[in-house]
């Protein structure tokens, strides 16, 4: 049976809660949505859109985690998974499997994703890539 002890019911409205540029990046300003206080640290979920152009990216990196999802809201991002480049669009789905080496690069001025990630206080771990990464697209 479910244990609905551990948990508890959370429903966050738009405004609520503020954008930050608190996060992990600080080209990007994250909005929390109140599922890491729900799940006891069980899940983060996020919203995470572009605040300043991109220079030079996240850098080669893996995420200590079980399980993270990226679904993009609006506009697009380019990472490298490995040494695949991928073009990620409004509407897209990126299940990114534990431990995946990875380089978001590039981003639209209006790039906005949801993600969501266990556990909530996952660690990221700068490592060497495995290949060059393509430029960056200058905004106008």
């Amino acid at each position: 049976m479910l244990d609905t002890t551990q948990t508890k019911f959370s429903h966050v409205k738009p405004g609520e809660t503020e954008w930050k540029g608190e996060g992990l990046r600080d080209f990007f300003l994250y909005r929390d949505l109140g599922v890491a206080e729900a799940t006891r640290g069980k899940v983060i979920a996020h919203l995470v859109k572009a605040n300043m152009a991109p220079e030079k990216g996240t850098g080669w990196h893996r995420h200590e985690a079980e399980f993270q999802i990226v679904i993009m809201i609006k506009g697009w991002a380019r990472f490298m998974y490995g040494d695949k480049e991928t073009l990620v669009s409004a509407g897209d789905c990126v299940h990114q499997r534990p431990g995946i080496v990875h380089y978001l690069f590039d981003y639209s001025p209006d790039m906005e994703y949801l993600e969501i990630v266990s556990p909530a206080d996952f660690k990221t771990v700068d490592v060497e890539g495995p290949c060059e990464v393509p430029p960056f697209t200058p905004w106008a």
